[in-house]
């Protein structure tokens, strides 16, 4: 029987499916707080997105600590737990190879503050006005 060809756009899809689901265990993990770490179970933190490699053999997890947390005290705990983390994603997900985890300060929503500001600042305030000059 030959070898069913996959385009890449199926690839993609494939890789962002693989991502979400990795994102959904990692939520339920940290939110049933099953990790044995009190700097993790003391934080509420939240999965924001997850990007796998094409081969899907790595994922990268980026989390962000919620309500003033300590995020570099809280990714060290999550780092120190990743071996723990592998495991249940492996168990849960049933793929061929487990992928391995990295996590990864969330930084976007610094970034949207930080153009927020911009946005807010009166000199671009006044080039975005619509006074018709």
């Amino acid at each position: 029987m030959p070898r069913q060809q996959i385009t890449p756009e199926q690839h993609s899809v494939r890789v962002l499916k693989v991502g979400e689901r990795v994102r959904h265990i990692l939520s339920e993990l940290l939110s049933r707080q099953a990790v044995h770490d009190e700097r993790v179970s003391a934080a509420n933190v939240a999965v924001t997105e997850v990007r796998m490699t094409p081969d899907l053999r790595s994922a990268t997890a980026y989390v962000k600590p919620l309500l003033g947390v300590d995020e570099a005290d809280v990714l060290r705990a999550l780092r120190q737990n990743t071996a723990y983390f592998q495991r249940e994603v492996a168990k849960r997900l049933g793929l061929k190879f487990a992928p391995r985890l990295r996590f990864m300060a969330d930084e976007s929503f610094d970034e949207a503050e930080r153009i927020e500001r911009l946005l807010r600042d009166p000199r671009v305030a006044r080039d975005l006005g619509e006074d018709g000059d």
